[in-house]
Order: structure tokens, then C-alpha cells, then sequence
């Protein structure tokens, strides 16, 4: 077996990859990002590994969400103090109802491509290619906005240095003292609509009132104000990913530098494609998105590619079906994870099979499907005696208007006001929250069952 390689991939057929006219300008920049730094480093990486090997024994729960893709436009830091402010919060809960640590992992700080059902557009009978991303194109609708611009991947490297920068001060700078993050979450229970919530919102409360009457402070105890915060990306655009590539030097292993975790997403897992070939040589952990037509025998092969030392927290499955498909196709897979006795860490991705076009003309996502799908992913697990190990959402901090339902009903004749994604529809703050008290009851639920025990 020769030795894996970063620029193995290009051998490989590629799909849902731009086309570059200018192969002078590509090759420049690829030279260039290769000497910048890393954006994240192995021990960050590894660490992560170990947290994910933790929710796949259901002693850790992942909680990943983010933008859909992320804009070089609306980029602030506002956004991004918005969305990490709504994870804290949705994590707090998490961890209650689970007992258990929540992984904190961000669509975040590289999250630029994105792949499309079509290569080509049509509008008022003009065809265009596209739009695949701000590291790739532009959104204008003209034939210049949509010609792929390598030099996009220098601003998206930026971008994502300036995030990750951000982040990481959040992190450790007092912003996410566990109070503070309480605080914010019992402002949401203050509304009617939210009122089914504010037992466990209590019940939060009460315990934070014991730790304190106990001594357990903020200034006495770091980790209350601090938390671990990582990154993660679809690895969709190969030639900045290996330009990001480096050699570690403690592990003698490759360590893919764009981000913490990277994945694959359900149009670009060809078990002999180029980004198959990729994932399989990164020390990273990586995702893998499972969608309907996910085969049994395709799995196996992916799983014995994307994980060959079968390493705990190397490779999470991301479901993805829409609601009620999960009984239909989750049982098969899981079945084939036991009969080849690998270690995964299943997550819940109930946004993508979930998408519709509303009698407005707005692509959006309906609340009650998004959580009848995790309700199924619990359902099925439950049944199979295996460990729903997390959720993965496309959401922000922001007020937006794009999934319709939730506590402040958003509804079709809504969308219109404040529908600002590229791509596809998120959940607003409200929703994400009110999510994360539902799925925080599910894992109760599990919990009191013993389930979480038997499994583990």
C-alpha cells in the first residue's frame, strides 16, 4: 500500500468542484496559502477526536450547528458573537438534560462551499453557472460574478483566521461564564409561548444556586467560565483544503489545517471519488453525511476507508432523511456499523431532508419536521439498543425569518421578512433554543429509561 499523500485526491474523479479558467492564478494561490499558517492545530484536533470517542459511548453529547454557508458580506463580529452566545445557551440545556458533557462544534470559521443540485442556473431565461460559495463565486446573478475566482480562497482564509481569532477570546475570556449563559436562556422562558420550558429552565437554576451555596464559583472554579469551542467544515473545495495541509510533527501524521473537523457531504462520498481519498489520509476527525440512498455495502467500504485503525471518534455518521424516512433507513445502517463491529459516533442532521418550497416561494424548513426527525433518530436508536450521540444544525444567532414555526410562529406570509441566507434556510435564535429544550427532554427521557446506561 503506498503511502497516503495530500494531493492523492487528484487522481481521483472530482465532482461539485469549480473548474478554475485561469490555472496560473489558481497555482499562485495555492503556493501562497501553503506558506500561511495553519488554522488550527493537532492537539486541538485530537482533542476533539477524544470528545467525539466520548459521545459515541454516550458519555458526551455533540451539539453542532452553524451557518448554512458562511458570507463574506454579512460577515461581523456581532454574527458571530450571536451564534456562539445561542450554542452556549442551547449546550447549557443540552447538558442538563443529558447529564452528560455537550461537544461544542461550530459550522463555523470555513464553511465558504457549498454543493448544488444543478451545475447551472436559469433566470428569466438566462442560464449561469452556479453559485457555489463565496470561496468560489459571487451570488450577483451576471456572467462575471459567477466565473470562479481562485483569489477567493486568500479572503475565505482571512475570514476564518479572524473567526477562529474571535472564537477562541470568547472562549476563555469570561464571555462564557455559565451564569451568564443561564441568564440570557431565562429571558426566552419569559415569553407565554415558551412557558412549557421554564421547568427545566428551573431546574437549571436551582442547581447553579446549589453549586454557589456550595462554594462551586465562577472565580473559584475556571472551567465554569471557559469552554472548549471547535470548528468544522464540508471539505467541498480540495485545492485550499490541501494547500492547509501540514505534516505533524508529533504524530508523523497530516493534519487537514482548515479546521477542527471536516466532512463529507451526501453528493461527494463516492467511495473512489477525490474527496473520499482525502478525508482518508487527515488525522482529523471526519463527518459523513448518510442520506436515503446511502447503501449498506457503500458504508461499509466508506467506513473501512474513512477510518482503517477503526479509531473511536474518528468518523461520525451524519444522518440525514427528512421526517418519516428514519424508520425506513437508519435501521440498515446501523446494522451494517454492528456487523462490521465499527466504532462510530451516530449525529442527527434533520435540517437538509427537511428542506420544502413554501406557497411563497421561499425555500424553507418547517420546525415541527426538523424535531420530528430527531424525535425518529432517537426512536430508532432506542429500538436498537446504539447511542444517539448528537444533533447537527444549520441555525444562527440571528433574528431571521426563514424555518417557519416555534414559540414566536413564524409562518409562509413571514419568510419575506428577514430571509437573508445564500443558500439554505436556518433556524433563528428563538427556534435553535426552543430545539435544544426539546431534544434536552428527549435525552431525559433516555436517561430516566436507563437507556443511556444499557447502551453504554
Amino acid at each position: 500500500m503506498t503511502e497516503w499523500q495530500k494531493s492523492n485526491w487528484r487522481n481521483k474523479p472530482r465532482i461539485q468542484m469549480p473548474d478554475y479558467t485561469d490555472a496560473d492564478a489558481l497555482h499562485a494561490v495555492e503556493a501562497q496559502l501553503s506558506q500561511y499558517p495553519p488554522l488550527v492545530f493537532a492537539g486541538e484536533a485530537r482533542r476533539l477526536k477524544d470528545a467525539l470517542g466520548a459521545a459515541s459511548r454516550g458519555e458526551a453529547f455533540l451539539l453542532q450547528g452553524g451557518d448554512c454557508a458562511e458570507s463574506f458580506e454579512q460577515f461581523s463580529a456581532d454574527g458571530i458573537r450571536d451564534t456562539f452566545k445561542v450554542m452556549l445557551q442551547m449546550a447549557m440545556v443540552l447538558t442538563y438534560g443529558a447529564k452528560v458533557p455537550v461537544v461544542k462544534v461550530g459550522r463555523m470559521a470555513g464553511q465558504f462551499a457549498k454543493p448544488r443540485s444543478a451545475p447551472t442556473e436559469t433566470v428569466d431565461g438566462v442560464e449561469l453557472p452556479s453559485y457555489r460559495g463565496d470561496i468560489i463565486n459571487e451570488l450577483a446573478f451576471t456572467p462575471e460574478a459567477r466565473i470562479p475566482d481562485p483569489k477567493k480562497m486568500l479572503q475565505a482564509y482571512t475570514q476564518a483566521a479572524a473567526t477562529l481569532n474571535l472564537l477562541r477570546a470568547f472562549s476563555t475570556g469570561g464571555y462564557a461564564d455559565v451564569h451568564q449563559v443561564h441568564a440570557w436562556t431565562l429571558g426566552f422562558v419569559e415569553g407565554e409561548k415558551a412557558a412549557r420550558y421554564r421547568e427545566m429552565a428551573g431546574r437549571i437554576s436551582d442547581t447553579l444556586d446549589f453549586m454557589k451555596a456550595a462554594g462551586v464559583t465562577s472565580d473559584r472554579l475556571h472551567s465554569l467560565q471557559t469552554v472548549d469551542f471547535y470548528t468544522s467544515h464540508e471539505s467541498l473545495l480540495l485545492e485550499y483544503e490541501e494547500a492547509l495541509t501540514r505534516l505533524d510533527s508529533t504524530s508523523g501524521k497530516w493534519l487537514a489545517g482548515s479546521g477542527h473537523m471536516i466532512w463529507i457531504g451526501d453528493r461527494t462520498r463516492q467511495p473512489d471519488g477525490a474527496h473520499v481519498e482525502f478525508a482518508s489520509g487527515v488525522l482529523n476527525p471526519v463527518g459523513l453525511k448518510c442520506g436515503p440512498t446511502t447503501t449498506a455495502e457503500d458504508l461499509k467500504v466508506l467506513m473501512a476507508k474513512l477510518n482503517p485503525e477503526n479509531e473511536e471518534g474518528k468518523l461520525t455518521l451524519i444522518a440525514r432523511f427528512g421526517a418519516g424516512k428514519v424508520a425506513e433507513h437508519l435501521p440498515r445502517l446501523v446494522k451494517a456499523v454492528q456487523e462490521e463491529g465499527a466504532n462510530v459516533t451516530w449525529v442527527c442532521d434533520p435540517m437538509h431532508g427537511n428542506t420544502i418550497k413554501s406557497a411563497t416561494g421561499y425555500k424553507t424548513r418547517p420546525f415541527d419536521s426538523v424535531l420530528r426527525e430527531v424525535q425518529d433518530f432517537f426512536g430508532v436508536h432506542n429500538a436498537e439498543g446504539t447511542i444517539p450521540g448528537g444533533v447537527h444544525f444549520e441555525m444562527t444567532g440571528l433574528d431571521v425569518t426563514e424555518c417557519t414555526g416555534g414559540v414566536r410562529d413564524v409562518t409562509e406570509e413571514n419568510l419575506s421578512d428577514r430571509y437573508h441566507t445564500a443558500c439554505d434556510p436556518r433556524l433563528n435564535a428563538s427556534q435553535s433554543l426552543e430545539l435544544a429544550f426539546l431534544v434536552g427532554e428527549e435525552l431525559t427521557k433516555r436517561r430516566e429509561a436507563g437507556l443511556v446506561a444499557a447502551s453504554a
